[in-house]
């Protein structure tokens, strides 16, 4: 496996899961939210990319592969769902 796309798949990794982070710190609301984790999935695939094609980084691959879940489940909660969870149909707002 070429080199140079080893260290792109692992520094977008790295670059997006900061940027995801910080948006998701931010708070700027459900829309901000959950393109954060849109970023996120694209992080944790560039990562589980990576890790199974680096040696001895399957580790990295596997923890992805779950984290991919549980950004699919934001992704789903944040820009697909139409109310809040927790809140009665109809009443969620949009921020």
């Amino acid at each position: 496996m070429s080199e140079t796309l080893l260290d792109i798949l692992q520094y977008y990794g790295a670059g997006a899961a900061t940027l995801a982070a910080l948006l998701v710190s931010l708070n700027l609301g459900r829309r901000w939210t959950g393109w954060a984790f849109v970023i996120f999935v694209t992080s944790s695939l560039a990562l589980i990319g990576w890790g199974f094609l680096q040696p001895d980084s399957e580790g990295i691959g596997w923890q992805n592969i779950a984290l991919l879940c549980i950004n699919c489940v934001g992704v789903y909660r944040y820009l697909i769902l139409k109310e809040k969870p927790g809140e009665p149909a109809g009443r969620g707002g949009t921020d």
